[in-house]
């Protein structure tokens, strides 16, 4: 027999509710002593994920040459989250960073870890985006997730 669904405005109602939030952004001005700092940045990233309630399960890190030099070039930080991910990236040579945190789920708070990440980085200027990613269910339907 095969479950009937209703739909309930412009969508079923059998849906499972998706709660996506999503907050990204860049980093101007960055120290490039900061930028450079594997072990500082990776801290970072760990403490912005309690700081967001966000529950890691792994990082992956790598520090990379900056081109044609054996300088210390710029870090690639990436934690799986059980919410989803937070990414970090440092170009030291431009002085600048891109930060990534996509969260499921009510008790999350991806805004609290970049912010955090914000405030371990010092930036001159910074700017910070963030986009609704939850399902269209009808549980979601009247939500506005403009403030986590």
């Amino acid at each position: 027999m095969r479950k009937s669904s209703k739909k309930v405005g412009l969508f079923e109602s059998n849906l499972v509710p998706v709660i996506g939030k999503h907050v990204f952004g860049n980093l101007y001005d960055v120290d490039d002593s900061i930028l450079k700092n594997l072990e500082y940045l990776k801290e970072s990233v760990i403490a912005a994920a309690n700081a967001g309630n966000l529950h890691i399960i792994d990082i992956m890190e790598r520090q990379f040459n900056t081109i044609n030099s054996p300088d210390i070039g710029g870090v690639s930080i990436i934690a799986l989250i059980v919410e989803s991910h937070i990414s970090l990236h440092t170009w030291p040579e431009s002085r600048y960073a891109t930060v990534d945190i996509y969260s499921c789920g009510n008790e999350s708070n991806p805004a609290l870890a970049f912010d955090y990440i914000v405030s371990m980085m010092k930036p001159k200027s910074y700017k910070v985006f963030s986009a609704d990613r939850s399902n269209p269910s009808s549980e979601n339907e009247a939500k506005v997730f403009n403030d986590f």
